[in-house]
């Protein structure tokens, strides 16, 4: 059974439309010939209707789109786009976390290390997963898997889909915030180029700390925000119904955010969602994964940490005082003409003291 979208009603319409055409016993007279010319007729209509409501989605149906039942998760992509994939599990502190999947595994031939926030497909399994939320264990895991990836020099690739990090009680008394803060950190001291692919939901802390990477991609029907359309309307108007006010404040779809230079690509989905063709949807990420994993081929680790930096330093500086925003990552400040001797002063100071104590009781014994 198909799940429709409430702006979906029109398509929803078609399709039936198009499934009592295809069956032969539609009528209540028995066997009856199938109008293909109709059929035909009736899906140029559907397609047409599709590009239509797509082409024009606001934020919130947008938001609705990224958290669609059927739009394939992480596990799918980490099943159909790589091989011999090898999951690892637990923190080594606490316990495992479900909601994220994480292991090594081949991409063509060339070793990963894939990390996959996963929602589940049904109520079972989405329970199970904590519905994409990761606790501090999550985080800690992801950790440990990407420090040691960064030592054998493998490539991270993160699949982000997360309404955002567990916010239960047991997770704040492990250490939630602390973990989230430490993910980042070690995002962004690694040596090995990541890339970060926000395939549905990337909310607030819970994707930043794996969505600090040197390419972050976003699906052409995903969203990227600090908090839920729902929850930034309840904080500034006290009020969840003007979701669709908070979603176009926000900049949350991949369109307003690249303009913004806060992502560095956006994959095209196929007419509808990701959900009406996997196939294609497949297709156009292992395209983006090739040609991004090229993008880093014979470049040194400093380089690639110097690279994920700057990108990270450059964000909201396009018209500030930074004459060349691309070496920006030393943070050093203007100098002028006494900065060298103040900080040759600064290393040697205590041989100066001395120095100079011992020119001032010379100079005593002399006179």
């Amino acid at each position: 059974m198909k799940n429709y979208l409430n702006f979906e009603s029109e398509i929803k319409d078609l399709e039936n439309e198009i499934e009592n055409l295809k069956d032969p016993y539609h009528n209540k007279e028995g066997l009856s010939e199938v109008d293909t010319e109709q059929i035909n007729k009736t899906e140029k209509e559907l397609n047409l209707k599709l590009k239509e409501i797509y082409s024009n989605l606001d934020p919130w149906q947008t938001t609705l789109v990224a958290r669609h039942e059927d739009r394939p998760k992480s596990k799918f992509f980490i099943e159909n786009l790589f091989t011999d994939f090898i999951s690892l599990s637990g923190d080594r502190y606490y316990g495992e976390d479900k909601s994220v999947i994480a292991g090594f595994a081949k991409f063509d031939q060339r070793s990963v290390l894939v990390i996959g926030q996963e929602k589940g497909d049904d109520l079972e399994s989405r329970i199970n997963r904590n519905f994409g939320m990761m606790r501090p264990e999550g985080y800690r895991k992801t950790i440990r898997l990407m420090k040691l990836a960064d030592k054998y020099g493998i490539p991270i690739i993160s699949f982000i889909d997360t309404p955002g990090a567990y916010p239960g009680v047991g997770a704040e008394e492990r250490g939630q915030a602390e973990a989230i803060a430490k993910s980042i950190e070690c995002c962004m001291s690694l040596t090995v180029p990541t890339f970060a692919i926000i395939i549905g939901e990337g909310g607030s802390g819970g994707a930043v700390a794996l969505a600090s990477s040197n390419k972050v991609i976003m699906f052409e029907n995903s969203i990227y925000s600090v908090i839920s359309p729902e929850g930034c309307a309840t904080i500034l108007w006290r009020d969840p119904k003007k979701m669709l006010d908070a979603a176009k404040a926000m900049k949350l779809s991949a369109k307003d955010l690249l303009e913004l230079n806060i992502i560095d690509e956006i994959i095209i989905e196929p007419t509808g969602g990701a959900h009406r063709d996997k196939n294609k949807i497949l297709e156009n990420v292992k395209n983006s994964i090739n040609k991004n994993l090229k993008l880093f081929d014979n470049v040194s680790g400093e380089e690639v940490l110097n690279q994920r930096k700057n990108k990270f330093l450059k964000i909201g500086r396009d018209k500030g005082f930074i004459s060349n925003p691309e070496e920006i990552s030393d943070l050093n400040q203007p100098t002028n003409k006494f900065d060298k001797y103040f900080k040759l002063f600064k290393k040697n100071k205590v041989k100066v003291f001395f120095g100079l104590a011992f020119i001032i009781l010379f100079s005593y014994i002399i006179l």
